[in-house]
């Protein structure tokens, strides 16, 4: 009976020491596991250097180092979260938060923040991860899509040189596209393989919002004038100018380097982290600039989903995990961060850093448009990942390819939309 008692003892012990999916202690020393999403050399070595520091300065406190993917980032973490092995420290993006946030998987930030970490981020970013009355991630990294352009082929043009002082027009844009085509080149490549954010942030600048939260607080989808002006260029470069390369619509930004490169295409529309592949992967003698995306009604505005760290509500370490992110971002920390991901950070101390403003790489023209980015359109709605992937992706790549019209694309968005949406508001 003795045996029995000291093997239940033990065993009741070494299950208390497992539980939970966060951050564990050993002989007093908590771990905390942080799931970093950083893929490029300089992104990764950047983390790991400074989960490096903290722990060299917090014996007390050790992170773990967890490597994960974009490719597969919500469906792992809710199967981590519904079996209890979350990491307590996250990384993602703010547009997968949502379901997450209501679903009571992440911790709720506003009491564990501490003021100076608030204070650095303007309030239009915070909105990005706040979803009713809490806030549920920390944005941190952002970047705007820009145009990087052939600048040998531009001279050659003599098309004018947007700035972001002097933006083209989607109007001017499309002149534009126009002048620079020619025998066996297209003005530009539209690589859309995911439509869907990039059709929606762009589309801000022309004064779309798509999303509309009623008074009752329930979001629906209604396609309007401004949610029109992108996609209908992007349609019309296509299959009426013949200035965009039909091929690319099916592709990922990194698959139109290659003809980029080649003279095939004089402009690529990317991510602001794209600049580090080109870079890296330009033939030698190869001159490239980077642009500021076409202005609308609304200026250059456009939406972003920052990169964000959030905390598991069922860490039993919130306040130490807190403590990690505080430190992950200070301005100088935040700073090596955006270096090694060649993005913008969040922080309005960091952005002033003299590296972030040189003209070199078009990192200048970035820091300009910081101002300007807005919160993605599909920030807070629930139910965006299926109404993206059901009912978006394919109507968009279709609209693109010329297969259906703007009339059948507003209908899908809007009818096939609105009841997706509507079973995550019941």
């Amino acid at each position: 009976m003795r045996a029995k008692a000291l093997l239940l003892a033990f065993t009741l012990l070494l299950t208390a020491a497992c539980a939970g999916g966060g951050g564990g202690s050993d002989g007093g020393r908590i771990t905390l596991r942080f799931q970093s999403l950083a893929w490029q050399e300089e992104s990764v070595e950047a983390n790991r250097e400074l989960v490096a520091e903290w722990n060299a300065a917090h014996p007390d406190v050790r992170v773990e180092y967890v490597q994960g993917s974009w490719d597969s980032v919500h469906d792992q973490l809710l199967t981590s979260f519904e079996g209890g092995e979350a990491p307590d420290v996250i990384h993602d993006a703010s547009d997968d938060l949502a379901d997450f946030a209501y679903g009571g998987y992440l911790a709720d930030l506003t009491e564990l923040l501490p003021a100076r970490l608030k204070s650095e981020i303007p309030d239009r970013t915070w909105e990005t991860v706040t979803f009713g009355d809490g806030i549920y991630g920390v944005p941190f990294l952002q970047e705007p899509r820009v145009l990087i352009a052939d600048a040998k082929l531009l001279r050659r043009s003599g098309v004018r040189i947007p700035t972001p002082e002097h933006p083209w027009s989607w109007a001017e844009f499309r002149q534009v596209t126009k002048d620079l085509s020619g025998p066996g080149r297209y003005g530009v490549a539209w690589p859309l393989k995911e439509p869907v954010s990039a059709s929606l942030n762009l589309s801000l600048s022309a004064g779309g919002q798509l999303f509309h939260r009623d008074a009752d607080g329930k979001v629906t989808v209604r396609f309007g004038a401004g949610d029109e002006v992108v996609p209908r260029t992007i349609h019309d470069q296509v299959n009426t100018d013949r200035s965009a390369a039909r091929s690319t619509l099916g592709s990922g930004g990194s698959d139109t380097l290659p003809g980029f490169f080649a003279g095939k295409y004089a402009m690529v529309p990317l991510g602001f982290s794209y600049r580090q592949q080109v870079e890296q992967q330009a033939p030698e003698g190869f001159d490239w600039r980077v642009l500021p995306a076409p202005a609308g009604a609304a200026g250059l505005d456009q939406g972003v989903s920052p990169q964000t760290l959030s905390i598991a509500e069922d860490s039993p370490h919130k306040e130490e995990a807190a403590a990690f992110v505080d430190f992950l971002l200070r301005p100088e920390n935040m700073v090596r961060l955006a270096l090694g991901d060649w993005m913008l950070p969040t922080g309005t101390t960091a952005l002033k850093d003299p590296a972030l403003r040189t003209r070199e790489r078009g990192w200048a023209v970035g820091t300009a448009l910081a101002g300007r980015l807005r919160s993605a359109p599909a920030q807070a709605v629930r139910g965006y990942p299926e109404w993206k992937d059901k009912v978006a992706t394919p109507a968009f790549q279709e609209y693109y390819s010329g297969a259906i019209g703007l009339g059948e694309l507003r209908r899908r968005l809007e009818e096939d939309g609105n009841l997706v949406l509507a079973r995550y508001q019941r």
